[in-house]
């Protein structure tokens, strides 16, 4: 068994497409087992890496030994070592995790700041006459296929969708497990033949985390009735890696039916649409989830289908407001920049729905242009004004009911709450509408029109033109 795992690692390396000529990995190695054989066997196959190794401080004199045992490793190996020490205890505590999540947060955020180069400030020990390594393709560990049947197991008593079924992938998101094809024991074998040396974490033998407890009582128990329990779960993987993939199609079938964009980092949903597909509870999940909401939501987006305007749910980024026949998806926006001051002698302003300039080209031809009939406000996105008639500072804020103001062309007044309704604007759509004051009045909705009072006439002078920017 052993005398084969290279050759089978490296084809499994191939068959998954992990690494390509030219390319090296930052291995993460704890000293343990799994990740010396890890690093054995990438230095067989010639896959350039780097070894991390982080110290969490959690098991006094024994993390200074794993510590000084893998350094030792990366010299034997003729390979670079970064290592870098933690506050586990403290970082738990002040983010209100477990111990466990503490460790996985920290040990990830330093290896991808290695990873992209951000932690130069970790000095790299290497052997004498050690190349530098060439920038990483990915970061490897050596997560075997155990691992993987015991994440299935503790994802399905839990509770978990897909994705927690077909449990770690041979490569996601820059993190390449390479030994995911092998057992434990075959590892053990490993190690044995070619005399291997690693070190015991003393936390494994403890059944009070779940994977260890899983590991050591639960599927033990279930092998004495079920022997094949093992090999059956680890085809189950596959097959539920398969049944993934069928799933994100079908539900991409439906998010593109559903999904109708509608600018400026908004979406819509037509609700009649959206009721008559099955099954409803799944398709509202995959919809959502994107946007911040948590399968607990599912039913209060279920309830908007029948509820009337105005009404909505809340993610801690995005809100879903029924708006007609609409479930309308957008960004909360920040609530605080409300209003910003826009003094003469500033070209251009900067708001939380965009950038404004600020010219004055000359009067004549926009007189003249005006005079002969020619619309000067054909671009919503730009206004010209008669600046004689605006006083400065101009001042930008967000719109409120009772406001009005004089549309071009109209004559009159008309609070701006009917001149949305007449436009058919969203309620998403009216929360970010800004509005330019000169004095006490309104003399251009943002992107929307300009006041009759400020226009540019046969007797204008100057001109002011601003140009708008959205975000």
């Amino acid at each position: 068994m052993a005398s084969t795992l290279l050759s089978r690692f490296t084809a499994y390396i191939a068959q998954e497409q992990l690494w390509h000529k030219g390319q090296s990995w930052l291995l993460a190695v704890s000293g343990g087992l799994d990740s010396v054989v890890l690093a054995h066997l990438c230095a067989e196959a010639e896959i350039p890496f780097s070894i991390a190794h982080g110290n969490f401080q959690l098991r006094g004199d024994e993390s200074l030994r794993d510590e000084e045992f893998v350094i030792q490793l990366a010299g034997r190996l003729h390979r670079p070592v970064h290592f870098k020490k933690f506050d586990t205890v403290s970082y738990a505590v002040s983010q209100r995790i477990s111990i466990q999540v503490a460790a996985r947060e920290l040990r990830y955020a330093w290896f991808r700041e290695l990873f992209s180069g951000a932690a130069s400030a970790w000095t790299p020990l290497a052997a004498a006459g050690t190349p530098g390594a060439p920038p990483f393709a990915a970061i490897a560990t050596a997560h075997h296929l155990d691992d993987n049947i015991e994440t299935l197991f503790m994802n399905f008593i839990k509770g978990t969708g897909v994705t927690g079924l077909r449990g770690m992938l041979p490569e996601h998101e820059g993190v390449v497990r390479p030994l995911l094809f092998a057992y434990r024991e075959e590892l053990e074998a490993y190690a044995h033949e070619h005399g291997l040396e690693h070190v015991e974490d003393s936390s494994n033998l403890t059944d009070k985390y779940s994977r260890n407890f899983i590991r050591h009582k639960v599927l033990p128990l279930i092998e004495e009735r079920y022997p094949e329990v093992r090999p059956n779960l680890a085809d189950n993987l596959g097959r539920f890696r398969d049944m993934e993939v069928l799933y994100n199609q079908a539900v991409a079938v439906h998010l593109g039916k559903l999904l109708e964009p509608k600018g400026e980092g908004q979406w819509q949903v037509p609700v009649l649409k959206l009721s008559a597909v099955t099954p409803l509870h799944t398709v509202i999940y995959e919809l959502i989830k994107p946007f911040g909401f948590t399968p607990a939501q599912v039913g209060d987006i279920k309830s908007l289908l029948q509820s009337s305007t105005g009404h909505f749910v809340s993610s801690a980024t995005h809100r879903i407001i029924r708006d007609r026949r609409m479930l309308l998806i957008s960004p909360l926006l920040s609530e605080a920049v409300s209003q910003v001051s826009w003094p003469v002698d500033q070209a251009s302003v900067d708001f939380p729905g965009g950038q404004i300039v600020m010219d004055f080209p000359g009067a004549e031809g926009f007189v003249k242009a005006m005079v002969s009939g020619a619309s000067l406000n054909a671009d919503a996105h730009i206004a010209f004004l008669d600046a004689e008639a605006c006083f400065f500072p101009l001042l930008l804020r967000k719109w409120k009911p009772g406001d009005y103001f004089y549309p071009l062309g109209l004559g009159k007044k008309k609070k701006l709450a009917r001149f949305f309704i007449d436009r058919k604007l969203s309620l998403a759509d009216k929360e970010k509408v800004w509005v330019l004051l000169s004095g006490d009045r309104i003399v251009w909705i943002v992107g929307q029109r300009l006041d009759d009072r400020v226009k540019v006439n046969p007797g204008t002078k100057r001109v002011l033109r601003l140009q708008w920017k959205p975000a």
